[in-house]
């Protein structure tokens, strides 16, 4: 599981350092979003999965918005995963939203998103702040994953 979970980290940061780079486009943001919550939903089952076996639960849902709540539950303790947890929902809600492309193929390409009544504007440090939380995010999962309890 921290196989995919490491493919998944490495085609998203190639996105974000290398594609978006020298593309500049707000479609390339849009894929690097997508990337970011295939990887956390595949945190999310390696978690579950984990906890299952340590029977802390007795099932795992089918519903990834279940499989989050369940982790919510589980984990509520932890920064690193309750972060993760509530960018994961923005990125998910993308996808609903009106989504402005600005300054497409310049140097400050940004993504407007109108999220809740709130404008977001997802522009290059943005994204970087996300991907040091899901860095950070990462290396908790490696660390529990990794741990015999």
């Amino acid at each position: 599981m921290i196989e995919t979970i490491m493919k998944e980290k490495i085609s998203a940061d190639h996105l974000l350092y290398v594609s978006l780079k020298y593309t500049k486009t707000c479609d390339v943001i849009l894929n690097l979003i997508k990337r970011w919550i295939i990887m956390i939903n595949h945190c999310i089952d390696a978690l579950l999965e984990q906890q299952k076996k340590r029977k802390k639960i007795k099932t795992i849902p089918i519903a990834p918005r279940q499989k989050a709540e369940l982790v919510k539950q589980n984990f509520k303790n932890v920064p690193e995963i309750m972060k993760t947890l509530v960018i994961y929902d923005f990125f998910k809600r993308i996808d609903d939203t009106r989504a402005i492309k600005e300054c497409e193929f310049r140097k400050d390409v940004r993504l407007k998103v109108v999220d809740n009544g709130q404008e977001i504007i997802i522009n290059l440090d943005k994204l970087k702040e996300y991907s040091m939380t899901l860095e950070s995010f990462i290396s908790y999962i490696k660390q529990f994953l990794l741990s015999p309890k």
